[in-house]
């Protein structure tokens, strides 16, 4: 997911919307986006053809093919904005789609298992990894430096500095 839907702007059918991407320019230059209500739906995924963009504050004002009026773009609010992966850049040697992370086994330093990641929350300053257990349990650690020692995609695992009984 490359970002969200916020709002309808204006009345001829522009929306506004958050870029969860490094720069809202990443996802400006796109020359089209697939839209979804639910993004674990594969087939609530529409394709809509990007007419205009440019930067509003710190989002994204967009007029997409198809939205001519203010409701045409409201019924799209809360919408989960993507690509297809192919479209997108090689991510560099040190860098990884967030979306990778999903599946990966997630250890302790000591070792221990603490589940596997089942997906990941956005909250504004940083992700935070989703990690169920066996008995489907589930914690939520911070995606930073500060817990997460090592992203080791080729091994299958996160080793992160965070107990068992936290």
């Amino acid at each position: 997911m490359l970002g969200r839907v916020l709002a309808p702007y204006g009345v001829n059918g522009w929306i506004k919307a958050r870029a969860f991407t490094a720069s809202p320019d990443s996802l400006m230059r796109y020359r089209s986006w697939w839209l979804a209500a639910n993004e674990d739906d594969d087939r609530g995924w529409r394709e809509l053809v990007v007419l205009e963009t440019r930067k509003h504050a710190d989002s994204v004002l967009a007029r997409l093919e198809g939205l001519n009026r203010r409701e045409d773009a409201a019924a799209w609010r809360g919408a989960s904005i993507g690509v297809p992966r192919s479209t997108l850049p090689v991510p560099a040697r040190d860098e990884v789609y967030l979306v990778d992370l999903i599946g990966l086994t997630v250890v302790n330093r000591d070792g221990e298992t603490l589940g596997r990641v089942a997906g990941l929350m956005e909250t504004g300053a940083h992700a935070v990894l989703r990690v169920e257990d066996a008995a489907r349990s589930e914690r939520l650690i911070p995606l930073v430096s500060a817990y997460v020692d090592a992203i080791e995609m080729a091994a299958g695992r996160i080793v992160v500095d965070w107990r068992a009984d936290y």
